[in-house]
């Protein structure tokens, strides 16, 4: 087997959607809160169901939990790969249209964080030297 084909084969096992999910948990007195204080071990479960019911979960679209992503003013967040955008504010009630997202490869705009939600500055442009 030559390289390319190797490489060929590593690739196509690889799902086209990778979801990250933030699970991270602070205590209740920190002031920067946490996604698990907002249910996204629920959003996370419910994901998961929604994908598989779907049938997407072998080739399409997995989902995984993380610890913190850096967008604490805008969580539950979910990071949506190879895509590199986020959701925010995702609630279980967002579930659905989040999968339907991925069946037709369009984002739920209304879910989509932007720049302006976090202090107008990509997380690129803050962490500059």
């Amino acid at each position: 087997m030559t390289s390319a084909s190797a490489y060929s084969t590593l690739t196509s096992l690889q799902r086209k959607r990778y979801l990250f999910v933030c699970i991270n948990r602070r205590a209740e007195e920190n002031p920067k809160g946490c996604c698990a204080a907002k249910d996204s071990e629920q959003v996370y479960r419910a994901l998961k169901e929604e994908i598989a019911a779907h049938g997407l979960a072998k080739l399409e679209a997995r989902v995984c939990t993380s610890s913190c992503l850096d967008q604490c003013a805008t969580g539950v967040t979910v990071l949506v790969e190879p895509d590199h955008f986020f959701y925010g504010r995702v609630t279980v009630a967002d579930v659905p249209a989040i999968v339907d997202g991925l069946v037709k490869g369009q984002p739920v705009k209304r879910l989509v964080v932007t720049a302006d939600q976090h202090n107008g500055a990509r997380w690129d442009e803050r962490h500059r030297r």
